[in-house]
């Protein structure tokens, strides 16, 4: 298959949530125009990486994050426009941007159901709740620290990173309040642990999903990144140990309780997972389509509420679902849109398989499955991922596990180099910034070679 086929399957899948192709790579061999020495190639380029310049600056400017993105997205496929047009090629480009357009939606939608559940946890106090808990067992912050990046880990590969991120990062916000410095340094560990929990998991990360998925590795296999993922974990962790205040949450008398239903929407949260997951495996149709049936499992138990409530006329047993889907951050949604059509336009352009053909010609596998992982936390790692796939190159177990690894940690390097972190940007807004994330860089750097050296090692056999 040549590079523009190649270049075809990897627009088709940027970002698709939880979304692989089973079985063998269907590509669909429109021929693409290669614009990477072209000077619309270049000023495509440069629209990126200026949208993305905003982006790092949102905390300093107070310039919302999809705002770039969103017109960089736009104006890049403008450009791309123009040049099919005047080939005569527009058609060929149409079916490319109706591809992304259903993946956004497929993001979308199970962006929208994850985050109407936390804000329905939010709204029946599950995390108030478990904030007093905690605080009344007098843990320092310290501890919590620990103890949210502890629980991060191991949620991870159960019920995927993004979700993980978007759950605990709800309970650092309700723990630590009136302590920035908590929030902002809980955050980014949930961040770090979370993806580090998801590679050991093929369900814990869209990028471990598409190996599994592609048959590169079995299932079990995956259990061999444990280590190298802990360690990923614990060096940073270690690192940002002694920037985490040294006092506690202050005591407080008041006692919470849960809303009526609470147990029940926490249970429906898990069974929609589950649903999502099985509609996936079992019936090979978009796990979105699962995420939408767990809605109507919220919004139909949210009617039953409102009925018992109205005729024990109890104002906190009823609650209205669609209020909490009112709640969803926007932002995060439209940043997404932002960047799945900018890293596309590239993608089109030619960008992002030559990278690839480049790291895997060049420079052998350990090498370039490695640089991927750090790739990806300026480009997404989904794409490169896919582009790896794509490229097939003939590697071992050891060399697949390596680059699930390298790709699934390594957008934890910055906080948009993962749909953990940017949602997390999006919920903890003001707290949780670009800038913030990337002051502890270095540690989340330290962690990411010493979970690479790990596997190096404790995995030398299969290499």
């Amino acid at each position: 298959m040549n590079r523009f086929g190649r270049l075809w399957l990897l627009a088709a899948l940027i970002l698709a949530p939880l979304t692989v192709i089973s079985g063998p790579l269907q590509a669909q061999e429109a021929a693409r125009i290669d614009l990477t020495r072209h000077p619309v190639g270049y000023l495509a380029l440069l629209i990126f990486f200026v949208a993305y310049g905003f982006v790092a600056v949102e905390e300093v400017i107070q310039l919302r994050k999809s705002k770039p993105v969103m017109l960089a997205a736009g104006l890049i496929w403008a450009l791309l426009g123009v040049v099919y047009a005047v080939n005569g090629r527009s058609a060929d480009l149409e079916v490319a941007a109706k591809h992304v357009i259903l993946d956004y939606g497929e993001l979308m939608l199970f962006l929208v159901v994850a985050i109407t559940y936390v804000n329905t946890m939010q709204e029946r106090r599950v995390f108030a709740v478990l904030r007093a808990k905690l605080i009344s067992k007098r843990l320092s912050y310290r501890q919590l620290f620990w103890l949210v990046g502890g629980l991060a880990f191991v949620f991870g590969p159960i019920i995927d990173n993004l979700t993980t991120a978007l759950v605990m990062g709800a309970v650092v916000v309700a723990i630590g309040v009136g302590s920035y410095q908590f929030i902002v340094m809980g955050c980014i560990i949930i961040v770090v642990a979370a993806n580090a929990g998801g590679v050991i998991s093929p369900f814990g990360d869209i990028t471990s999903l598409m190996v599994w998925q592609k048959g590169k590795l079995e299932f079990l296999e995956f259990f061999h990144l444990f280590l190298p993922a802990l360690v990923n974990f614990l060096v940073p962790a270690m690192l940002m140990h002694f920037g985490v205040p040294k006092g506690m949450p202050e005591a407080t008398n008041e006692i919470r309780r849960l809303k009526p239903g609470a147990a029940v929407v926490i249970g429906l949260f898990a069974a929609t997972i589950a649903t999502a997951v099985s509609f996936k495996s079992f019936f090979s149709l978009p796990p979105a389509l699962g995420m939408m049936l767990g809605l109507g499992y919220l919004q139909m138990y949210s009617y039953i509420l409102q009925r018992i409530g109205r005729r024990r006329d109890d104002q906190d047993m009823a609650f209205d679902s669609f209020r909490e889907i009112r709640r969803l951050e926007w932002d995060t949604l439209l940043f997404f849109f932002g960047v799945i059509f900018a890293v596309a336009g590239l993608g089109v352009a030619g960008y992002l398989a030559q990278l690839s053909d480049y790291l895997y010609g060049d420079l052998g596998p350990t090498v370039a499955n490695i640089a991927i992982g750090v790739l990806g936390a300026a480009f997404d790692n989904i794409p490169l991922m896919f582009a790896v796939l794509t490229m097939n190159p003939d590697m071992s177990s050891g060399q697949w596990m390596l680059v699930t690894l390298s790709t699934g940690v390594g957008g934890s390097l910055v906080s948009i180099g993962t749909a953990a972190g940017v949602a997390l940007m999006g919920l903890v807004r003001n707290h949780y910034t670009f800038l913030n994330h990337l002051r502890w860089a270095w540690a989340i750097g330290l962690g990411y070679v010493a979970s690479v050296a790990t596997h190096l090692w404790v995995n030398a056999a299969l290499m």
